[in-house]
């Protein structure tokens, strides 16, 4: 954000769902794309694995008192899930018994709830919190038919997508108990800025082509978007489990996943008869 300029960040690995602790000491992520969590130090020390295939693990989450991380996985010919894990390692541990599938899994800044939503936007499930003391599980009023919700840093609001094109953003006041649309064109990966004044997200310059994809941010007190920077202008492919990931750095400046995967070149030596 200082520069303007694109580097490459965190010596350049293939992972993504980069999240950091709250201290900025730590960083949580998942390799790609075999979707395997790891934790380290932000300059890459003290590097440990935290799950093992078969579970793939997506988007993780730090508490806000560092100890714990939560995150969302899935094991072959079962649905999405939401689990807990020591940041120290231990056995993940599923925080719902239910059938139901859960996605999107984030912290209440006091680090006594979560909240989640469904990875099916076919379906009308709302938004759930998660009492982690004594597991009592809420809706959140009027969030059915929304999902990826993001609570803000002050835990006043929760910022949350439409399932229906064009997935618009959507903001959940706590004190007034409802919705307000805050922008209505194709948007994904809403993320609040670490001041709690900014929802940085993706979209397109033409959302009906889904071209042009950029960086924005909508400030908070005004509603005021502002164009951050074109993705194209990363000047290599991006990519991501789903969609193409992005994030922030402690620092917010936005960060993007690349596959360094490789192909082997075979040459083939063909005798005729």
């Amino acid at each position: 954000m200082r520069t303007g300029q694109f580097v490459s960040y965190f010596s350049g690995i293939s992972a993504e769902g980069l999240a950091f602790s709250r201290d900025g000491q730590w960083v949580t992520y998942t390799s790609y794309p075999d979707g395997t969590l790891w934790r380290s130090k932000v300059d890459g020390s003290e590097r440990l694995q935290l799950t093992f295939p078969p579970l793939k693990v997506l988007l993780p989450r730090w508490s806000p008192d560092g100890k714990q991380i939560a995150f969302n996985a899935v094991r072959p010919g079962e649905g999405w899930h939401i689990y807990l894990i020591w940041s120290e390692g231990d056995t993940p541990q599923p925080v719902l018994a239910s059938e139901q599938s859960q996605m999107d899994v984030n912290w209440s800044p006091d680090g006594n709830s979560l909240v989640s939503g469904t990875s099916d936007v076919r379906n009308k499930e709302p938004i759930q919190t998660i009492d982690l003391r004594s597991k009592r599980v809420s809706v959140l009023p009027g969030s059915s038919g929304l999902f990826s919700p993001r609570w803000s840093p002050d835990g006043k609001f929760i910022a949350a997508m439409a399932k229906e094109t064009a997935f618009k953003l959507m903001l959940f006041d706590f004190s007034t108990k409802k919705w307000t649309e805050v922008f209505g064109s194709q948007m994904t990966y809403p993320t609040w800025s670490h001041d709690g004044k900014y929802i940085y997200f993706q979209n397109w310059h033409d959302p009906v082509k889904h071209v042009g994809e950029r960086i924005v941010r909508l400030r908070l007190s005004d509603r005021k978007v502002e164009n951050i920077v074109d993705v194209k202008d990363v000047g290599r492919p991006t990519t991501g489990t789903i969609i193409d990931w992005f994030g922030l750095a402690p620092d917010d400046s936005p960060l993007f996943a690349r596959d360094i995967s490789t192909s082997e070149i075979f040459a083939l030596d063909v005798e005729w008869p």
